[in-house]
C-alpha cells in the first residue's frame, strides 16, 4: 500500500482524515488505525480484494531483502525511507538478528509514525525515528542524528519499500531514487518496489481513490517500465526486477498468494 507522505506538515495526528501508513498498518491486522483509515482501505478491497494479500506479501520482501543485505553482503546500516508504523518485524529488528550492532534510520513525516515510532524504539540505541519528508534528501543526510548514527564512509541499505507510488510525478521519483543514490558511499544497496499494474481501469481506480482520500497528496500505481527506470544502469542483483513475492521466495513457504489486479514490483541493485 505504501505509507510516507500521507498528511505531511500536519502538526497533530488527526484522526478523521485517512492516513496512508495507518491503512497500510489496519491491512497488515495492525491496531495503529482509526476509522477513517478502515473506511478507505474498504473502499480499497472493492477496487481491488488482493490489496490486504499485497501488503503482506511486501511486507515480506521487506524482510527477505534486509536479511539477504545483512547476512550475504553485510550490510550493517540502511535508511528506510517512507518507513510506516513499527510493526512486526521492523528493519532493525531483522538486522539485528544477523549483528546486534546493525544501525537503521526510520524516516517519514506521518506525525503517528513520529509517536509510535519513538516509543517503540527508546530502548534500541542503533534506532533512530526522524520526523522528515523522504523527499529532502539533503535534510536527511544532513541531519546531525543521522550521521551521528550512519557512517557515510561504510555501504548503506537505502530502502524505499512501496513508497514510490506515494509521490505523484510532479515529485519526480526517480530524480529522489538518483540523488539518495549519489550519496551512497561504494558497496551500497537500493532497494525498490512501488505498486503497479498492467490494467489501466485498475491504475485509474486505485489512484482516485487515494488521491481523494489522502487531498491530493498521492501518487499513482505505475506501469513495470517507469519503476524499471528508477534504476538507470545500475547492477541489479539476481532475479532482477520481478513481482516481489518471486523475489527470492523462502523456500519453506508453498503456496505464495499471486494477486490479480496489481502487484508490487521492484528489486535490488549494488551502487
Amino acid at each position: 500500500m505504501g505509507h510516507g507522505t500521507g498528511n505531511s506538515g500536519t502538526a497533530g495526528i488527526g484522526v478523521s482524515t485517512p492516513s496512508v501508513a495507518r491503512m497500510y498498518d489496519w491491512l497488515l491486522g495492525g491496531v495503529e488505525n482509526y476509522a477513517a483509515d478502515r473506511r478507505e482501505c474498504a473502499k480499497l478491497l472493492e477496487i481491488a480484494p488482493s490489496s490486504r494479500i499485497l501488503a503482506q506479501n511486501n511486507r515480506a520482501f521487506l524482510r527477505r531483502a534486509v536479511r539477504v543485505l545483512a547476512t550475504e553482503y553485510g550490510i550493517r546500516q540502511f535508511i528506510d525511507h517512507g518507513s510506516g508504523l513499527p510493526t512486526q518485524d521492523n528493519v532493525h529488528q531483522i538486522a539485528q538478528r544477523v549483528d546486534p550492532q546493525a544501525r537503521v534510520v526510520y524516516v517519514d513525516n506521518d506525525p503517528s509514525v513520529l509517536a509510535h515510532g519513538r516509543a517503540a524504539l527508546e530502548e534500541n540505541d542503533n534506532t533512530l525515528v526522524l520526523q522528515a519528508d523522504m523527499r529532502d534528501t539533503d535534510l536527511i543526510f544532513g541531519d546531525p542524528e543521522v550521521r551521528e548514527l550512519i557512517d557515510f564512509n561504510e555501504p548503506i541499505g537505502a530502502l524505499f519499500v512501496s513508497v514510490l507510488h506515494c509521490l505523484p510525478d510532479a515529485d519526480r521519483p526517480g530524480e529522489l531514487v538518483r540523488r539518495v543514490v549519489r550519496r551512497l558511499p561504494p558497496g551500497s544497496f537500493l532497494v525498490v518496489c512501488q505498486l503497479v499494474s498492467s490494467r489501466a481501469e485498475v491504475r485509474e481506480q486505485v489512484t482516485e481513490l487515494m488521491r481523494v482520500a489522502t487531498h491530493d497528496t498521492w501518487g499513482r500505481v505505475r506501469e513495470e517500465s517507469e519503476v524499471r527506470a528508477y534504476f538507470g544502469d545500475m547492477e541489479i542483483l539476481k532475479p532482477g526486477l520481478v513481482n516481489v513475492t518471486d523475489w527470492r521466495p523462502d523456500s519453506d513457504v508453498v503456496a505464495r498468494p499471486k494477486v490479480e489486479e496489481w502487484i508490487e514490483w521492484g528489486g535490488i541493485a549494488r551502487v
